[in-house]
């Protein structure tokens, strides 16, 4: 039987924002929470403090698993809002089913909150730039989507050395785009400005053209070069941080990427696209060349009390087990640098994902990496292995809007190939680090 859950006034939502025993939970789309207006609200964004917990998860065996995971306990007083009641009641069932009781239902957030220009909302800073699904599929169908002002864009299936995750199935109208293209096989840092004006000009893509990233996770059963990872999701993260590096204005990352898009209902396509060249890029590459950074200013970065390394690699590789790949002998870190978690290995990117592969609260991130010390007030470099991780991380801390953000895209496999660059071994806070030229 269908519980009636209590209900809670605006008013009291806002004298309940600054309790700390309540937990205010968001349980629309993420793409709404970060900022998107999916329903022609009059303004986007979340209630400030609030989390969020999609009515989406609650159909996955591990939706009490996120629950933990973003610390809501039974103890907490929960307030749940959604676009209408019946989308919080659903999970306010799921809460009480599981042991939670002090549960209310503030049922006009649409309504009210929304409506009131008055009562504050919190959005991620650059969430244009963090698309959902059916703002993709508007484009597709010639309709002029909000937040977008433009008469010409491309999307971009991203993949690497594997052409088959394209043709198995693509978002129709997308073409491909092989890593390798937009990165060398040699160092794995970004090409030089003229290979990657050529490439951009094969690909159709302007200074001025909206070009849209996606790619794909694979299964173990498909032919992924790295078998269950997030390999095509985080390789449209680093071609996107490429292009703007290189001077494309508007560049958008699908949120969940093709997941997103099946996970929508949307159709599939098998055809392989044709690409439509352009005569010139129209800008000098690098237009941003501030986005990366190379060995010579890492290493001023090192001894700079205004900017910090950020290491975006997994805990073996950090301390020394393991190198992370097949291609880099020299296992450790690069000494000074701030351990940012990505997860299980060199291939994922748990710590910053949702389980349906959309991009992770910002706030939790955001305090993650406060607790850190990694801060916007800093010029902050972020790196891993050869930049695909180390660029994902750069692009949450861009899309929040931080001012001076970079890409080290040398990361360790430059360092370590480096016979006189010093690194370290072990678990800093447990035993003495081995610091060793």
């Amino acid at each position: 039987m269908q519980t009636t859950f209590k209900t809670i006034s605006t008013t009291s939502v806002i004298k309940q924002m600054d309790n700390p025993q309540t937990i205010i939970v968001d349980v629309r789309p993420v793409d709404a929470y970060n900022g998107w207006e999916l329903r022609n609200e009059k303004r986007g964004g979340h209630i400030p403090g609030a989390k969020s917990l999609p009515l989406k998860w609650t159909t996955y065996m591990d939706w009490i698993e996120m629950v933990h995971h973003k610390k809501i306990a039974p103890s907490n007083h929960l307030i749940i809002y959604g676009y209408s009641a019946r989308e919080a009641e659903t999970v306010a069932q799921m809460f009480l089913k599981a042991g939670y009781t002090n549960i209310k239902v503030y049922p006009v957030f649409f309504e009210e909150w929304l409506a009131n220009p008055e009562l504050p909302l919190d959005k991620l800073e650059r969430f244009r730039n963090l698309v959902p699904a059916s703002w993709v599929n508007q484009l597709i169908e010639g309709q002029k989507p909000i937040h977008y002002n433009n008469n010409k864009f491309v999307i971009i299936h991203a993949h690497y050395r594997n052409r088959e995750a394209y043709l198995s199935g693509h978002i129709p109208g997308a073409i491909d785009l092989d890593t390798n293209d937009v990165e060398s096989t040699e160092t794995w840092n970004r090409r030089s400005p003229e290979e990657l004006k050529a490439v951009f000009e094969a690909h159709g893509i302007t200074a001025d053209t909206t070009v849209i990233m996606y790619g794909k996770f694979m299964s173990p059963d498909n032919n992924d070069p790295f078998p269950g990872s997030a390999a095509g999701d985080i390789g449209a993260i680093r071609c996107a941080f490429i292009m703007l590096y290189a001077g494309v204005k508007d560049v958008r990352v699908l949120n969940g990427g093709f997941q997103s898009w099946i996970d929508a209902g949307y159709p599939v396509s098998t055809n392989d696209e044709i690409k439509h060249p352009v005569g010139d890029f129209g800008a000098v590459i690098p237009s941003k060349p501030s986005l990366a950074v190379d060995t010579p200013q890492a290493k001023e970065m090192l001894s700079s009390d205004k900017a910090e390394l950020v290491c975006v690699r997994s805990w073996p590789e950090y301390i020394g087990e393991v190198s992370g790949y097949n291609y880099i002998e020299k296992k450790g870190r690069i000494p000074g640098a701030i351990f940012a978690d990505c997860g299980s290995d060199a291939y994922h990117m748990e710590n910053y994902r949702n389980f349906d592969h959309t991009t992770r609260e910002y706030q939790e991130i955001e305090k993650i990496w406060n607790d850190l010390g990694i801060t916007p007030d800093k010029h902050l470099a972020f790196y891993c292995g050869t930049g695909w991780r180390g660029s994902e991380a750069w692009f949450n801390a861009w899309l929040m809007g931080w001012p001076n953000v970079s890409v080290y895209d040398g990361g360790w496999f430059e360092w370590s190939n480096d016979s006189e660059n010093p690194f370290e071994t072990g678990i800093p806070e447990e035993t003495e680090m081995d610091t060793q030229k």
